[in-house]
């Protein structure tokens, strides 16, 4: 089977979860992977060995600017005709497949050509009636017509009664977890945000060290309470792996790291941004997190005091889902989400809460 694999590449979520299925793919005798990438310059991506000589383009992305989106700047900054032009070029006649992560190109460029494409994405899940916050009209027409797919296969952290799937966490930071003693850390992912608004509140908080990971640093610094990083794979995973609590925006997929690892969470969702507000709301209507919306060292601080983790095993082995890619059976994913959610753990506080969403 020739698949093409396209991934959105603005966020460094998607790129995580892509990075997971390109591992076990690459395993794969019977399957021969192409990936393509959209939404930043190909120069701007970093730790993509996995994904051996892929393929980018511009596509379509959400401007940001101090923690929400610029709505102004989004649509001046983004060029459809440029997006015509990249689905009208790429060639996909060839392949079997294409698996798409809300990557809009390859998504309309399948439609196109007529071409089986399978949506496996965070966002698929909000196809559903999954718990959302304030989701308008522009919204919902960006979630169905973004990156459209024939099937779609969301991920979430619940299947909430629907065709949605567990998230996959990798084996080796489940693992490393066990290999290391937690220190006094607070590991800060907050890579939307202004560097200096930050700087700026965590000073206040003298008492902690926090370990800073932002795309506008190039080079590791010591800022007093504040240690500086550059975007990595490696020395992220080791950070997440020691630290005594994580601060981030409220992506999917490092959410889903935390819950793994059991590390007490704080998130500050992206203002205007109604996934990550939903996210958000979930985590905490599950108990699982605590929310802040600005950016304020006294509530951070009421954080820091009371943080508690609560651990939810998510499966690390995502073979039996790609027996399913393989077997071709894209239009009944019932059994495999069945199999899939049995390997799953939930704390007895967290199941009890769940039953209030189905």
């Amino acid at each position: 089977m020739k698949i093409l694999y396209g991934v959105q590449g603005t966020g460094n979520g998607h790129i995580t979860r892509a990075r997971h299925m390109a591992n076990a793919l690459a395993s794969r005798p019977d399957m021969t992977v192409d990936y393509f990438f959209s939404g930043r310059n190909k120069h701007a991506y970093f730790d993509m060995t996995p994904f051996g000589d892929y393929e980018s383009g511009r596509g379509l992305t959400f401007v940001t600017q101090n923690g929400r989106i610029d709505y102004r700047k989004t649509i001046t900054q983004n060029n459809l005709f440029n997006l015509v032009n990249e689905i009208k070029t790429l060639m996909v006649k060839d392949y079997d497949l294409i698996i798409n992560d809300f990557e809009p190109i390859t998504a309309w460029a399948a439609k196109k050509a007529g071409i089986p494409s399978l949506s496996v994405s965070h966002q698929a899940a909000f196809l559903h009636h999954v718990p959302k916050h304030k989701q308008g009209l522009l919204d919902k027409l960006i979630t169905r017509y973004f990156a459209p797919t024939k099937y779609s296969l969301g991920t979430h952290w619940y299947h909430f009664g629907y065709d949605i799937i567990p998230p996959f966490v990798p084996k080796e930071l489940v693992d490393n977890a066990y290999k290391h003693r937690v220190s006094e850390d607070i590991l800060v992912y907050l890579p939307f945000e202004n560097p200096n608004e930050i700087r700026e509140q965590l000073n206040y908080l003298s008492d902690y060290t926090f370990v800073c990971y932002h795309p506008e640093v190039s080079q590791k610094s010591k800022d007093k309470n504040i240690e500086w990083r550059p975007l990595s794979t490696k020395s992220f995973k080791q950070t997440l792996n020691y630290c005594s609590g994580v601060i981030s925006n409220c992506g999917f997929e490092l959410s889903t790291e935390c819950l793994s690892l059991g590390k007490p969470l704080l998130v500050k969702p992206l203002a205007r941004q109604y996934e990550q507000l939903s996210n958000a709301f979930t985590l905490q209507e599950l108990g699982v997190s605590h929310v802040i919306h600005q950016l304020d060292s006294e509530a951070i601080d009421d954080w820091l005091q009371q943080r508690v983790g609560i651990q939810i095993q998510y499966p690390t082995n995502c073979e039996l889902f790609i027996d399913w890619i393989a077997k071709g059976e894209w239009e009944n994913p019932s059994e495999v989400r069945k199999k899939l959610w049995e390997s799953v753990e939930f704390p007895p506080q967290i199941r009890q809460r769940l039953q209030s969403f189905v």
